[in-house]
């Protein structure tokens, strides 16, 4: 061969990412287990809020992701039942955030999944009705507009922010690993979504209702907390001065005396610098209004993009860094529009959650089925760069997406615990992830996040 071909196909393999190590005949094996329990050491979850796959990394071009930049464009009518109003497709944004938060309660994520408020559920169970992904922009006009402004509100839930607009969240896709079906286990809004990352159930709670406040703690089922000090392992709760205490939604943590775990995000910081971060660390973001860092509406993106990169930046300079498994997600799509349908899942109980619909009609949820898809990346020295993992295989050897309650199912490996629901028995692990060799080449710090030029898409500021 000649020397310049040789140097030319070195450059090649140079350039792209390396496949993973594990392969899914690895999933749930001995081996594989074992590996895990090997390499990570200590797990933090950061939970930001209320944003789709399609709408926070609708811009990112790395192949294997299934959005707007490389499938696209998806579109919505402007109302469901008069195709004459015409069509909007998804285009890049060049905002900040949007004033007019989105319909993303159950009755609301089913209009905007199936067309209307009141589907039938034994039809969906059948699979005779599915998910068609069409009514995004029709609820938001329902919800917020009138026809002088509904060009704008449908940009609000259908566009998508380029890799230039979110550089933290462009540059962990590019250096880690990113689930292209990961969907929140509820089709509804936050705490009960939040509930099920560290319980697999909320309960029969389908809303973000007063059983969540810290000074009423009213949810009995077991926690990933409750699991962890009940068998001899650390955890703490890091929260922001304007933010949620997700441990404080279990009663364990009050009648056990763990309320000390909860510590504001500066110690964080602190326990990072100093090598001395729990095994099990959850962090909640500020929520949810104009100033917080979470992502959710009316607050920045790029104020949620520079608490991701502190978050990561501490953790890469951290002496526990080599032993860290950071897990990046998000708590639910926040009627943001995405165009792959939510599969149906296993019931995590028998209990229901009913709520009246805009439209006046009664509708009740099995917990039968997903939400949309989130953003949700690996991210660690042990886990392949530039990576896009597919649905994963269940125990069951069934091929799924992955949700919420497949954190559960992979950390009960870690730590030797049975799944706490039978949504967390049937869900897909991850522990194949984690590969045997350490990398060398992940960045030691994320770029600057930029407030937008123009910086609030709202019915008031066009």
């Amino acid at each position: 061969m000649h020397p310049s071909a040789l140097i030319g196909l070195l450059a090649f393999a140079a350039a792209v990412p390396a496949l993973p190590e594990k392969r899914s005949e690895d999933v749930h094996s001995a081996a594989s287990i074992e590996n895990l329990k090997s390499k990570i050491k200590n797990v933090v979850i950061l939970e930001m809020e209320n944003r789709s796959l399609d709408n926070v990394l609708g811009g990112q071009k790395l192949k294997g992701l299934d959005n707007p930049i490389n499938n696209g464009p998806f579109c919505n009518p402007y109302d469901l039942y008069d195709p004459s109003k015409g069509e909007v497709c998804s285009e890049a944004k060049d905002y900040d955030s949007i004033l007019d938060d989105p319909d993303h309660s159950v009755t609301g994520n089913n209009i905007e999944f199936y067309g209307e408020f009141v589907p039938n559920n034994a039809h969906i169970a059948s699979g005779e009705l599915t998910p068609n992904q069409k009514g995004f922009v029709h609820e938001q006009l329902r919800q917020h507009g009138n026809d002088a402004n509904k060009t704008n509100l449908a940009k609000q839930v259908i566009n998508y922010y380029t890799e230039d607009e979110v550089p933290v969240l462009t540059a962990l896709v590019q250096n880690y690993l990113t689930f292209n079906h990961w969907h929140s286990d509820v089709p509804g809004p936050t705490n009960p979504n939040r509930a099920y990352v560290l319980s697999g159930t909320s309960a029969g709670h389908g809303i973000n209702d007063a059983s969540f406040n810290t000074d009423v703690h009213a949810h009995k089922q077991r926690s990933i907390f409750q699991q962890l000090g009940e068998t001899g392992h650390t955890w703490k709760n890091y929260y922001t001065n304007r933010g949620m205490i997700d441990a404080y939604f279990f009663d364990w943590t009050f009648t056990s005396g763990n309320t000390d775990k909860a510590q504001p995000l500066e110690s964080f910081y602190a326990d990072a610098a100093a090598g001395k971060l729990p095994e099990f660390t959850f962090i909640d973001p500020s929520c949810c209004d104009s100033g917080t860092n979470s992502m959710h509406p009316t607050g920045l993106i790029s104020k949620g993009e520079a608490l991701i990169k502190d978050v990561y930046d501490a953790l890469r300079a951290s002496p526990q860094w080599e032993e860290t498994l950071f897990i990046l997600t998000f708590d639910e799509t926040g009627g943001f529009h995405d165009h792959v349908p939510p599969p149906l899942a296993v019931r995590p109980d028998n209990l229901t959650y009913t709520e009246t619909a805009p439209n006046g009609q009664r509708y009740t949820f099995e917990f039968d089925r997903l939400g949309g898809r989130i953003p949700t990346l690996l991210i660690s020295p042990f886990v392949a760069k530039a990576q896009v993992e597919q649905k994963g295989i269940n125990t069951d050897g069934e091929t799924v997406s992955y949700s919420a309650s497949s954190i559960l199912r992979t950390l009960g490996y870690l730590w030797d615990f049975e799944p706490f629901t039978p949504r967390v028995q049937a869900a897909a692990s991850f522990e194949h992830l984690i590969q045997s060799t350490k990398r060398t080449d992940t960045p030691t710090e994320l770029p600057v996040p930029k407030a937008f030029e123009r910086k609030v898409l709202s019915r008031l500021s066009l």
